[in-house]
């Protein structure tokens, strides 16, 4: 099986919910996607690159792949889930307001650069919303490397800027 990292965010309505329950039954939907998956609490970032817009609502997933599946399939699993809950790429600004956003952060230790998939996510460094809420479910394994190289990442912003823009908004128990 391979391990996999998703970064989940909301900063747009849709239909009758808010950014909250948009990412709680976003969780619900990749419950049947992943294999024995965790999900970290979620955080307040403001938005970068587009600027003026609300600020995002913010959590990562971790879970495991079958072997046979591929990031493709899973990209695939994750654009169905996103167009139930009101994504539609087709009338959106890049970086722009969106009601979820899920991203493939790392999918085992694969590197994917294809114009669909860029994996591990390219701007993954410079994305504390990413780093903080991964770091937090990934204390809980026992993989020592990727939590160093966040850690890394994270210093790195820290020394950049004090403020990393982000805080925590509540604990989640998804179920």
């Amino acid at each position: 099986m391979k391990r996999v990292l998703l970064g989940l965010g909301s900063n747009r309505n849709y239909k009758e919910m808010n950014s909250e329950q948009l990412l709680a039954a976003a969780c619900k939907e990749l419950k049947s996607v992943l294999i024995n998956p965790a999900f970290s609490s979620i955080y307040i970032s403001k938005a970068m690159y587009v600027t003026d817009q609300n600020d995002f609502y913010n959590m990562t997933a971790t879970g495991y792949i079958e072997d046979n599946k591929s990031a493709y399939e899973l990209l695939e699993d994750i654009h169905r889930i996103e167009a139930l809950y009101g994504r539609d790429r087709t009338k959106e600004i890049r970086f722009g307001p969106r009601s979820l956003d899920i991203d493939i952060e790392l999918f085992g230790d694969e590197e994917i650069n294809t114009a669909d998939l860029q994996i591990p996510h390219v701007r993954l460094q410079e994305r504390a919303f990413v780093l903080i809420p991964a770091l937090e479910i990934l204390n809980e394994s026992a993989d020592v490397k990727i939590r160093e190289k966040f850690d890394h990442y994270l210093g790195k912003l820290k020394a950049q800027n004090s403020d990393l823009g982000i805080e925590l908004y509540k604990k989640v128990s998804i179920k």
